[in-house]
């Protein structure tokens, strides 16, 4: 049996890593959640396994439940996602992280369709950890490279 992935980012080189291993996600809107009280911000994702990709694994594409977790979130902010719209999905690209001026750090989740989240924290502390079996799957991420 295969070893799920987990990751923890406490530097933005780390939350670069986890970026990667992110990329081409699908995450469905009811699988996001602001524990405010807590300070606490979980999305989960249908992560495309790049890994397998990249140590030159040719097997069937597959994709495995991940639960991104960032802890001391002070505020979230979202561009062009619509809550009530349970049924949609997201197709994330990418994440961004940057120092504010109060030292506080905000990382940007990206999905296309110019959607985004804004998280907001006083600590970098992101945690990726799969769950469960890996499934195949035929809907293989296609790049456009110019």
């Amino acid at each position: 049996m295969e070893r799920n992935l987990k990751l923890i980012g406490k530097t933005i080189e780390d939350l670069k890593v986890i970026s990667a291993h992110l990329q081409d996600s699908i995450v469905h809107l009811k699988d996001i959640a602001h524990l405010k009280r807590n300070r606490i911000f979980l999305i989960q994702l249908n992560r495309f396994m790049w890994e397998d990709v990249e140590k030159g694994i040719f097997r069937k594409s597959r994709r495995v439940r991940t639960v991104l977790k960032f802890d001391h979130v002070i505020e979230v902010k979202s561009k062009k996602i619509f809550q009530n719209s349970d049924d949609k999905f997201l197709d994330f690209l990418a994440l961004e992280t940057n120092i504010k001026q109060d030292e506080s750090f905000e990382v940007k989740l990206i999905f296309a369709g110019d959607s985004t989240i804004r998280i907001k924290s006083e600590v970098l502390e992101v945690t990726l950890d799969d769950q469960g079996e890996p499934w195949e799957t035929k809907n293989e991420p296609k790049h456009k490279f110019k």
